[in-house]
């Protein structure tokens, strides 16, 4: 029997009903999992999953017992290749006919006092790009909504939104919940963000009270260009925020090698350098102390009240709320 996949789905689904057609058992827990009601997939393939993969295939396990249904929010960033935040707790749909929303189970029907436009990608109908960066810059803790913002304006994209587009888009709708912290996001939105790890980075330095970086700056030594991730010029500094997918795969000693050639490229070119990871730029401190010892200036101080959303994600499962998914462009 075969196995039924969605669009974009990161693993096959079996259906309840087509696995008692063929005589497989799939409700005994030993070698599948529920996904959604009547929908499951083998327990080893879920297991091996990622909290952002967890999140899409639930997603599109939704899509497939409803495939009439109009994600939105954190559902539609699945099918956009937006930046996802852990496992967000719940499957978000769009109802324009709905007089108000609704929640049902995990499943949040949203509704608003504007018709908003729909797109189709894979045969998925979905919120366009704009429209959900706008959405999740106003819900989601502020840096996460800037890394949604940076990846819908990248110019990486074939379908990538401008910012004035995010202007008109928010200018269109009611205000309300999230207009403060659109406000806040949208003079801060850099298209030459390469990674939301590079923009928490720098939404996290910048609120600890430091010079704002200039991104991606080229450097030319020994006939090689080499692009830092963050360069304050003044105090000739190169920052750089560590993603580690680059150091996996068959080359894996190939590509330390060269980023360490790479990195002693750029040593010789300023008075500091310094690196850090998602978990440093997450737990603030130790990111603080980095920038502090290469002798980045901070021209003011913390603002704490935005520095403190980094510890929480109410969108997102507890167990997951430190992992993420780097918002790459996926194909339908």
């Amino acid at each position: 029997m075969p196995a039924l996949s969605t669009p974009l789905s990161p693993l096959s689904f079996v259906v309840q009903a087509h696995a008692l057609e063929a005589g497989l058992r799939v409700r005994d827990g030993a070698a599948h999992v529920r996904v959604r009601p009547g929908v499951y997939a083998i327990r080893e393939e879920w297991d091996r999953l990622r909290p952002w993969e967890r999140y899409a295939a639930r997603v599109h396990a939704f899509h497939l017992r409803h495939p009439d249904a109009v994600l939105a929010f954190e559902s539609a960033a699945v099918a956009l290749g937006l930046p996802i935040f852990g496992e967000p707790r719940d499957i978000h749909v769009y109802d324009p006919d709905r007089a108000s929303s609704r929640r049902f189970g995990d499943v949040c029907v949203h509704t608003s006092g504007e018709q908003k436009a729909l797109v189709a990608r894979g045969g998925v109908l979905l919120t366009p790009l704009a429209t959900t960066a706008v959405d999740l810059m106003r819900v989601l803790p502020p840096a996460f909504g800037l890394a949604v913002a940076d990846a819908a304006v990248s110019p990486s994209r074939t379908d990538a939104a401008s910012i004035e587009l995010l202007r008109e888009v928010a200018r269109a709708q009611p205000r309300g919940r999230g207009s403060a912290r659109f406000a806040l996001l949208l003079p801060m939105i850099d298209p030459r963000a390469e990674s939301a790890g590079e923009t928490v980075s720098r939404a996290t330095a910048i609120w600890l009270g430091y010079a704002e970086p200039e991104t991606q700056v080229e450097f030319i030594a020994e006939g090689v260009r080499d692009r830092a991730d963050f360069f304050w010029r003044r105090a000739s500094v190169i920052g750089e925020s560590d993603g580690y997918g680059k150091y996996t795969g068959t080359d894996v000693v190939a590509r330390v090698v060269d980023e360490k050639r790479r990195e002693d490229r750029l040593r010789r070119q300023v008075r500091a350098f310094t690196r850090w990871d998602w978990a440093a730029a997450m737990r603030v401190t130790p990111l603080d102390e980095r920038l502090h010892r290469a002798g980045v200036p901070r021209l003011r101080a913390p603002q704490r009240a935005l520095l403190s959303t980094l510890r929480h994600h109410p969108r997102s499962l507890p167990a997951t709320r430190n992992h993420f998914s780097d918002g790459k462009p996926r194909r339908a």
